[in-house]
């Protein structure tokens, strides 16, 4: 009999994955349950078990007044501990089991905080996801889910563990995906130079879902750190993306000159000029027209990253707004002007608005003023054009009074033909 439970509590410990030593302690706990069930039986009793010869035994003592053990230790163990006691036995060993096994799920996840784990989606609601991780379940809330992921049952996802709570019903797991700490640790797994630490990530931000940007570092100068993280093609790259349904990454590299770092961390734009501000923790940064859009992002993703990747409040202006701002009328808006249909540029001041000539002059353009009239009232132009157009007429009937022949003229023609004035042409 006693062989037969040995083998019965060592095929225990197989299948729940809980050492012998502790199914001998819940077994001492609950035989010990068992008699105190039993009648007549002493206030003050324990349970020994033989781990080699499987000898169960029931010791006692006896209590003083103020009820503390006195006198020899005697054995009260029952032939028969009977229906009530056997029923508290199973009751008592199954709860010791129970904490047992929650206690050894809890040891197994409580040091893996930071760590990322593979998970089945059991079931989501509005509330939170389940995964199942195999012994246990892990919890991801709402806060934890990236919104446009699909949540299929029986879909097999990467989760980042962000705390490992302890309960009365077992170890809570918490998980995230959204956490940055999930791109470090898939990075982890797709690139072998990061795992064995000769390319650092330096830094990262993230907007779940959408854009992640790393600043990563090589401590070998003979290792590209973004080619290695890229990978041949983009595969180690793309093997992340994958994973996180689609969202963009952008890796640049980290330097401890921080002009170039914040350069780099709003590519893929074009900078011309970093100026840092190190008081007020503020860098400006000047790119051209055409880049501009660019820097800043769609709603301004670009930009915030960024800021959130290099720790620094980050002003972006085009070369125009900064030649602007140097005239002093950088803040305002075009307008059309309703009685010449132009474009002008209205200051927010309020001054007079200007002309785009005189915008692009830098302000310092003044409008051409009409000539002014001389002494007499008349305009100087118009009298040129008056003078102009009599000495024309002048000339024209000039012209026409020379192309008149008088008779005089004529007379004198027909004599050179050697004919007499008054005679008849021959015939």
């Amino acid at each position: 009999m006693n062989s037969e439970m040995m083998e019965a509590l060592q095929a225990l410990a197989a299948d729940k994955g809980i050492s012998v030593e502790t199914l001998f302690a819940a077994l001492a706990d609950a035989l010990e349950s068992a008699y105190k069930r039993m009648p007549d039986a002493q206030d003050y009793a324990w349970v020994t078990i033989d781990p080699d010869s499987m000898d169960i035994r029931v010791l006692a003592q006896e209590l003083d007044e103020d009820g503390e053990p006195i006198g020899e230790e005697f054995d009260v163990t029952p032939d028969n501990f009977g229906r009530i006691a056997a029923q508290a036995f199973k009751q008592v060993m199954t709860q010791k089991i129970r904490e047992a096994e929650r206690e050894l799920k809890y040891e197994e996840y409580a040091g893996r905080e930071g760590d990322i784990v593979t998970g089945i989606i059991q079931q989501s609601d509005t509330r939170y996801t389940l995964l199942d991780l195999g012994r246990v379940e892990a919890l991801m809330p709402q806060s934890e889910q990236v919104i446009h992921d699909r949540k299929d049952p029986g879909k097999r996802v990467k989760a980042y563990i962000v705390e490992v709570r302890k309960t009365a019903k077992g170890p809570q797991i918490v998980v995230s995906r959204t956490h940055p700490g999930l791109i470090r640790r898939l990075f982890d797994l797709e690139v072998p130079e990061i795992a064995d630490g000769v390319v650092e990530i330096r830094a990262c931000a993230r907007e779940p879902g959408q854009r992640t940007k790393i600043a990563v570092w090589s401590n070998d100068p003979n290792v590209d750190p973004v080619g290695a993280c890229v990978g041949a093609r983009g595969a180690r790259v793309r093997m992340v993306v994958n994973e996180l349904n689609g969202e963009k990454i952008d890796i640049v590299p980290y330097t401890d000159d921080l002009e170039e770092f914040v350069a780099k961390a709003l590519q893929p734009a074009k900078v011309n000029e970093v100026i840092i501000d190190y008081d007020t923790g503020t860098a400006e940064v000047i790119v051209p027209d055409f880049q501009l859009s660019l820097a800043i992002g769609r709603e301004g993703q670009n930009a915030r990253l960024a800021h959130r990747l290099v720790g620094l409040r980050i002003d972006i202006r085009s070369e125009s707004d900064r030649a602007a701002a140097a005239a002093g009328f950088a803040e305002g808006e075009w307008i059309v002007d309703p009685e010449s249909g132009e474009q002008m540029w209205q200051p927010a001041d309020g001054s007079a608005p200007m002309s785009a000539a005189q915008w692009s002059a830098g302000g310092d353009g003044e409008v051409p003023a009409q000539p002014a009239p001389d002494a007499s009232g008349v305009d100087e132009t118009a009298a040129q054009d008056e003078t102009a157009a009599e000495d024309e007429t002048a000339a024209e009937d000039e012209t026409a009074a020379e192309d008149e022949t008088d008779p005089g003229t004529a007379d004198a023609a027909d004599g050179a033909d050697g004919t007499e004035p008054g005679d008849a042409p021959a015939e």
